[in-house]
């Protein structure tokens, strides 16, 4: 048996997963299910698009739920407080430039966290995989679809910190 994918996410990513799970499997299933059994109530189900949306609706929930469920059970938390301070680790927020001058702020972040709108890269994107366990003033090469970039590390923080 094929050793399964490690899900690494901080506290509060697992907390959205697990927020979202709770609703789709107490609130929006239960809400479609009875949609459908409405629907299919009315009678002729073939042209009744209230019943075939609704079932529709429903396999994408369901769909979801079990996503959801595999990558929580595969969490493994990462406490930011546990990490080398000095180096970008998982849940590290870091300051960098790049040769061309811009600077930007990430956070390093679990594949289930990533919002690039705020700065939330996961470890294992290029830019994220090219400054992990590097320190303030190391530069990082990253292959991007863009092309190769490379980064200075200005700061490193943790939350707490």
């Amino acid at each position: 048996m094929a050793e399964k994918e490690k899900n690494y996410i901080g506290v509060t990513g697992l907390a959205k997963l697990t927020e979202e799970l709770d609703r789709l499997i107490k609130v929006e299933r239960p809400e479609m299910t009875k949609v459908v059994s409405w629907a299919a109530s009315l009678g002729d189900r073939s042209e009744n698009a209230d019943y075939l949306y609704g079932k529709k609706r429903l396999r994408e929930i369901d769909k979801r739920i079990r996503f959801l469920s595999r990558r929580i059970d595969l969490a493994i938390i990462v406490p930011a407080n546990r990490q080398a301070m000095d180096k970008v680790q998982f849940g590290a927020t870091v300051g960098v430039q790049f040769e061309e001058g811009e600077e930007k702020i990430f956070r390093i972040v679990g594949v289930d966290e990533v919002d690039t709108r705020c700065g939330k890269i996961s470890w294992r994107s290029p830019i994220g995989s090219a400054l992990m366990g590097k320190s303030v003033g190391d530069f990082a090469v990253a292959n991007t679809p863009q092309g190769e970039k490379n980064i200075e590390i200005l700061f490193i923080q943790y939350e707490g910190n």
